[in-house]
């Protein structure tokens, strides 16, 4: 045989159909026929998330789905989260607490549930999002969600599309003896809560692709979207997250100013206009997390053309957590810190993966940051940079094909030939603490230098132990600053649990690791020689700037397009690989997209492989 068949072709089902069951009408029989097409294709559960892929069939064009975790109680999913992607349908569930799930869809004709036809998944294991980091600590709840993954009681969803952005609406309470008023358009709707008497939580759910165009406004001229509070850390307890694997912003970015506990997950940044995301000016207790950043747009300066800052923190902005991002070919990645600072700040960067991205990872100034179990993946100019009096204790990260790993300013590396500021920065220097990092695949020009190496002139200074307290006779080299081992104060760390150094690249790449939910719907490989490069990749360019949603609609607010006969003889898994395939123009094929029709020997198939 040259097919692996999943499904059976729909004449041979036909005939198994009449000769079980020749009682049964012509109506029943089609409405078994229908059954034996559709089925689940695709499933997983993921970080406080889980989802089901189905074929369709060619009579239905509405479902309902439900998740259940006992097998007893089934718990409608909101009908927004069933979107349709030509082929086939696919429902996520969002808020789970770790566990294990199973997700059951039924069709529906006329109004009525048709339970004889619907779908069930396996058992999908549900695992919690690390919360580790400094925007959690004091068991503090960020955002729309508990602690254990679920909404908060009175949170208040938005379902954002590209078509609804404009007109969404919500009722936000507006003065302090609770009167309301309606807000339409998702800025106005945010821009809202900035008075501060609205104080229920608000989830912002986004559905395949938003632009720029798509929305109603934009509260800031540089970055885009705005998340705005009324003074200083004003309580905004908002989540922006992405809806499955494709939920993408495009054109534009997000600011966030004087607000505390706003979340942003598993969504994809791409041309974002200024920064990706800028914490900009007294912020407190917000996480970055999950979030595949590309390139931006150009800007003035030679080393904007990737845009400028993909995620920046500053004028004291405290408290955060960026954790488990995925950064590619970034430009300048994270500025933490300007000269308006104010305090110790404490910044944490975790379980980051810094794809061929280039510099600021983070470059950091003044602040105090931990730096830990993040993965550099062939970096090109420099990993973690520390100016300005910062304090910085960099914790068993994996640096690979990465000349300059750590670097203070006007001192160590930063010093060639005897020149100050050869590769960094002029600022003053702060002060690193080095603990458990790991440097392979050492390109020529590696260099580190720790306080052994020399006491005066180093990097960082590399300790024996990861408790080992800085002596205070170490100082930077230009400005004089000492390290402050905020590390070794329970009163100013929180709890965590480390990933070996060894073990970072898997896990941080891995399917629970950074990035979107399945490592997102955008993929590109680079090659050994973008290891040490940090020109922009015109075929990455390409990419990105081309791409557009494969999300046609939600499969409750519009009738699908049924087919009177089915487009494709079979389904497969795997066509025959030592035989060309080739697509509906006649074209060879070698890479397959999951509910697509492909033609191999003359046979029409729907491919739903992996």
């Amino acid at each position: 045989m040259f097919f692996e068949r999943i499904v059976a072709t729909v004449s041979e089902f036909k005939f198994i159909i009449m000769k079980r069951f020749l009682l049964l009408s012509v109506a029943a029989v089609a409405a078994v026929v229908v059954a034996a097409q559709a089925r689940i294709i695709g499933q997983g559960g993921w970080l406080e998330a889980a989802h089901a892929e189905w074929s369709f069939d060619s009579q239905h064009s509405y479902y309902h789905a439900y998740v259940t975790s006992d097998d007893v109680t089934y718990t409608p999913i909101d009908s927004m989260l069933l979107r349709d992607y030509g082929y086939y349908g696919r429902v996520d569930v969002l808020g789970l607490k770790a566990g294990s799930y199973r997700i059951r869809i039924v069709p529906v004709a006329d109004g009525e549930e048709l339970p004889l036809q619907a779908m069930e998944t396996g058992l999908l294991e549900v695992r919690a999002h690390d919360r580790s980091g400094f925007a959690h600590m004091n068991n503090t709840s960020v955002g729309a969600y508990n602690a254990d993954g679920t909404l908060k009681q009175d949170a208040h969803i938005l379902y954002v599309t590209a078509q609804n952005a404009k007109t969404i609406q919500m009722e936000v309470t507006r003065s302090n003896k609770g009167a309301t008023a309606m807000y339409t358009g998702l800025q106005h709707i945010v821009d809202a809560y900035r008075s501060g008497y609205e104080t229920r939580p608000l989830c912002i759910r986004i559905i395949g692709t938003i632009e720029k165009d798509d929305l109603d406004s934009i509260g800031s001229k540089e970055e885009g979207f705005q998340i705005k509070g009324r003074k200083a850390d004003s309580e905004m307890p908002i989540t922006v997250e992405g809806v499955g694997n494709d939920a993408t912003v495009k054109g534009f970015g997000f600011l966030t100013r004087n607000s505390k506990g706003v979340e942003f997950r598993n969504f994809a940044l791409l041309r974002f206009m200024d920064d990706g995301l800028s914490f900009d000016t007294d912020n407190s207790n917000c996480w970055v997390h999950n979030i595949d950043f590309f390139y931006g747009q150009p800007g003035k300066d030679k080393d904007q053309i990737k845009g400028d800052g993909s995620l920046d923190c500053k004028a004291d902005s405290k408290l955060m957590t960026f954790a488990y991002n995925h950064f590619v070919d970034a430009g300048k990645t994270s500025l933490c810190g300007m000269k308006s600072e104010t305090g110790e700040n404490f910044i944490c960067y975790h379980h980051n993966w810094f794809d061929h991205s280039d510099s600021r990872h983070p470059r950091i100034r003044q602040m105090t940051v931990h730096v830990y179990n993040n993965y550099f993946d062939g970096v090109s100019k420099y990993g973690v940079g520390a100016t300005t009096g910062s304090n910085v204790f960099v914790e068993n990260n994996y640096f690979r094909g990465t000349a300059k790993p750590i670097l203070t300013s006007m001192q160590g590396t930063d010093i060639k030939n005897g020149t100050a500021n050869a590769t960094f920065s002029s600022e003053a220097g702060g002060m690193i603490k080095s603990y458990g990092n790991l440097f392979a695949e050492r390109p020529g020009g590696f260099s580190y230098i720790t306080h052994k190496d020399n006491a005066s002139s180093f990097d960082a200074y590399e300790a024996a132990t990861s408790d080992e307290v800085v002596p205070g006779t170490y100082a930077a080299l230009s400005g004089g600053s000492t390290y402050n081992n905020f590390d070794t104060d329970p009163a100013k760390m929180y709890t965590y649990s480390v990933t070996a150094t060894a073990d970072v690249p898997s896990t941080v790449t891995g399917a629970y690791g950074a990035g979107r939910m399945q490592g997102g719907d955008i993929t590109w490989t680079f090659s050994t020689s973008d290891n040490q490069n940090y020109d922009l990749i015109s075929g990455l360019n390409s990419l990105i700037t081309s791409y557009t949603s494969s999300l046609v609609g939600i499969l409750s607010s519009q009738a699908r397009t049924a087919l009177s006969e089915p487009a494709y003889d079979v389904i497969l898994a795997t066509p025959d690989s030592s035989r060309p395939v080739y697509d509906l123009y006649g074209r060879q094929v070698r890479i397959l997209t999951k509910g697509q029709i492909y033609v191999q020997d003359g046979h029409k198939f729907l491919f739903l492989g992996q």
